[in-house]
């Protein structure tokens, strides 16, 4: 009778009996919807991974010599970063390089708080290869 009682199996057979009834009635509703296929979601795989390139006085000067940096997942590594730059933008890294920047301590007038973690990831392309990131600045 507590907080933290088992599910048992007839209870686990309730809920997926529910979970289907949702799909045949979501399913009737959006019969016009394109079924995207785990093949197709390649390109939703790499923003998961690559969430912002980061715009400051020292990416900029980094573009330059082709060295572009990124915000990325704290799950990340580097083999997925390096495919997530591929499929994102079409060209192919020469070297990934990752650094975790922990959050500052801050203060809002009498409240203390924390600025978030980040993982960058500085990316570098072969001789000649660029990204178009600053077109909108």
């Amino acid at each position: 009778m507590g907080l933290f009682s088992k599910k048992t199996k007839d209870d686990k057979k309730d809920t997926a009996k529910k979970t289907d009834a949702k799909v045949k009635v979501a399913d009737k509703k959006a019969v016009t919807k394109k079924v995207v296929k785990k093949s197709d979601k390649k390109a939703g795989e790499a923003y998961r991974f690559l969430l912002r390139p980061i715009i400051s006085e020292k990416a900029t000067v980094g573009a330059a010599d082709g060295k572009y940096t990124f915000e990325v997942s704290m799950d990340a590594n580097k083999v997925a970063i390096k495919k997530a730059v591929e499929e994102v933008y079409g060209v192919v890294p020469t070297d990934v390089n990752i650094m975790n920047k922990r959050g500052k301590n801050v203060r809002y007038g009498r409240k203390y708080g924390r600025t978030k973690n980040i993982k960058k990831a500085i990316v570098t392309l072969r001789k000649g290869d660029s990204i178009k990131l600053y077109e909108g600045i």
